[in-house]
């Protein structure tokens, strides 16, 4: 029973400490996961505590899997594990069934799971969580000294490091679609033996003689008996999804709504992209660095381009204001803040490879730029 105890602790711990850092080291892309919910919920008055609430609920997530983890102060933190799943676990059973999103968010882009997988999860750490609650005192009376204390400590410390470098710079790790190293074409590609999307027909017939409405399977609608029969509607349900690749949704559009993202994603050359999904909410506070790596960039042959969500002319208004000498094509905005967690922020391809992101901190120099790819 004491093995039983222990591995309730641990396990939850671990998967706490798990979803709590992948969300903390990208703050952003938890801010526009809320943002999605108060979307689908039409709580849109919500949408300014989005980014506040997405680093509270990491750190949370992640303080109570390392106070688990080293058994430290488990009468206070074992109720505020139990609290915390018995707020979740009915509010993942509403997604599941209603289905508001999509991807719930919970391990943020590190591991994507349906939602009701992830129902299914809470039900099990709903139950660990209360296995820990029942035998709070009994971990508690196995503390002897400040060990767990201060280890805990000391891991915060790191953990708000990290996190606070990510929100400056970019996170540590990236698990989006669009992380350095991706050649964008081929994910972009769809295998020849990926499984494809299967549907059930239902077919609803009328009899001729009774006015009835039956319903019909496609081994046995009755297609050929006209007599009796005719045809009254039809549906399809989606009983198996297809293979969806990782990067499905990629444009880039010219003012005329010209995709002309193959002149780009397959130059041999190099490309510097600028992501600004928006350019009124954009940081100009490196635009001389842009604007000269910009320069550099098309006077040595090389395609410079940002990529926004704004509308053209707006997109015009702020060229002329900050002496962009680059052009603006539209991109859509959720694919815009998937790209990188910048607004705005840079990439470098050739052959349609990512070879470099990097925050509006960071802007490189057309000499780190050499150094780096050019002479390498």
């Amino acid at each position: 029973m004491n093995i039983v105890k222990q591995l309730s602790r641990i396990l939850f711990g671990l998967v706490f400490i798990f979803s709590g850092f992948v969300k903390g080291i990208d703050p952003w892309g938890s801010a526009y996961k809320f943002t999605d919910y108060f979307n689908a919920m039409g709580f849109e008055w919500m949408l300014w505590a989005a980014f506040p609430l997405g680093i509270i609920l990491a750190f949370a997530e992640f303080a109570i899997g390392v106070a688990f983890l080293f058994n430290w102060r488990m009468r206070l933190f074992s109720w505020l594990g139990l609290l915390f799943m018995a707020f979740f676990t009915p509010l993942t059973l509403w997604i599941a069934l209603k289905n508001p999103v999509t991807d719930c968010g919970c391990f943020g882009d590190a591991l994507v799971i349906s939602n009701w997988e992830t129902f299914y999860k809470n039900l099990i750490f709903i139950t660990l969580a209360i296995i820990v609650v029942v035998n709070r005192n009994w971990f508690a009376d196995k503390v002897k000294s400040k060990l767990p204390a201060i280890m805990s400590i000391g891991v915060f410390i790191v953990y708000f490091g990290i996190v606070y470098y990510s929100y400056n710079h970019l996170p540590i790790f990236d698990f989006r679609p669009y992380k350095v190293g991706t050649n964008i074409p081929e994910a972009m590609s769809t295998p020849d033996d990926a499984p494809q999307e299967i549907y059930e027909n239902i077919f609803y017939y009328k009899n001729k003689n009774t006015g009835e409405v039956k319903e019909f399977t496609e081994e046995n609608y009755p297609w050929q008996d006209t007599m009796n029969w005719e045809y009254h509607d039809m549906e399809s349900n989606l009983i198996q999804e297809g293979y969806e690749p990782p990067i499905h949704n990629f444009t880039i559009e010219t003012p005329d709504g010209e995709d002309i993202k193959d002149f780009f994603i397959y130059d041999e050359n190099y490309v510097f992209m600028l992501v600004a999904y928006d350019l009124f909410k954009t940081s100009t506070k490196s635009q001389s660095e842009i604007n000269a790596l910009a320069h550099w960039a098309m006077d040595h042959g090389y395609s410079f381009i940002c990529l926004t969500s704004t509308l053209p002319d707006e997109a015009m208004q702020f060229a002329d204001t900050n002496q962009a000498p680059y052009e603006f094509f539209n991109c859509d905005e959720i694919t815009l803040k998937t790209i990188i967690r910048s607004n705005p922020g840079l990439l470098i391809m050739k052959d349609g490879t990512i070879l470099g992101k990097w925050h509006y901190n960071d802007i490189p120099s057309p000499e780190e730029v050499e150094t780096e790819f050019i002479n390498e």
